[in-house]
């Protein structure tokens, strides 16, 4: 499928690992401009020459840390200095993970700065820029928003924040013509969950090809349809998709794309 992304620009935040590296080299494939954003700038020039590798009429990527005040307006500031233009945001930002209800005040304020504000930010310095263009956002929230899981009931609290804001983002913004939806992923095979999966091979002596299937079902209490995790360029397929002009009529939508989890 042409995406018809090509003269166009786009940013994604979160973009040098994972999921938001995947979409990025699907929008690359096509012939799309891309700034990607990490905290690590040795790791961001690599997923840039990598996207330029892939295909993109050109890339770069940029250090910031979006959790910290004033970083994501100079990430988007470089990204429209880079690009000339931008079409569409992504944002995969949002690492703290298992946390349980009764976490600290610290601990649940640190979440808030990772989980919610850096896609806040992020998106509000965008949004002067895709009325321009009349562009695109496109988030990432999880499964846990419609299932909470109790050992991260601060992520699943915090990502079902992300859902309603980019909701409304839509409904705000859609008379500007931009679009915004939200991915809700399940358990995605990510480096650091296919790490998980030798660990789990070795230190249990199970199959590596089953190992990270067991813990989700026996440990976490997932039950996955399709009895597997998902993988990042499947995630980055539907990211891509959503940012194109492909999906020009579908906004405010909070997509699953979890295999069939706990239905």
């Amino acid at each position: 499928m042409d995406l018809q992304v090509r003269d166009k620009g786009y940013l994604v935040v979160g973009g040098t690992a994972g999921m938001g590296l995947a979409g990025a080299r699907v929008l690359a494939a096509d012939g799309a401009s891309i700034v990607v954003v990490g905290r690590d700038q040795e790791r961001a020039d690599r997923a840039a020459a990598e996207l330029v590798a892939a295909g993109a009429a050109k890339a770069k990527g940029l250090a910031f840390d979006v959790s910290i005040e004033g970083q994501a307006a100079l990430a988007v500031k470089g990204a429209v200095d880079f690009l000339g233009r931008l079409d569409g945001i992504a944002v995969t930002t949002g690492t703290k993970g298992q946390m349980p209800i009764e976490s600290t005040d610290d601990e649940w304020i640190a979440a808030f700065r990772d989980l919610l504000l850096g896609v806040s930010r992020s998106v509000e310095a965008a949004l002067p820029h895709l009325i321009e263009t009349r562009g695109t956002v496109v988030t990432t929230a999880a499964f846990s928003v419609r299932s909470p899981e109790l050992v991260r009931l601060p992520y699943a609290s915090l990502k079902g924040a992300v859902a309603l804001f980019t909701k409304g983002v839509a409904k705000a913004y859609g008379k500007h013509g931009v679009r915004a939806n939200c991915i809700a992923p399940g358990a995605i095979e990510t480096d650091s969950l296919h790490a998980m999966r030798q660990q789990v091979a070795d230190a249990r002596g199970w199959p590596y090809e089953t190992a990270l299937e067991r813990v989700m079902t026996d440990e976490w209490g997932m039950h996955v349809a399709l009895a597997r995790p998902g993988k990042p360029e499947e995630v980055g397929d539907l990211m891509a998709f959503l940012l194109s002009p492909r999906a020009g009529y579908l906004t405010g939508a909070l997509v699953n794309i979890d295999g069939g989890t706990d239905f």
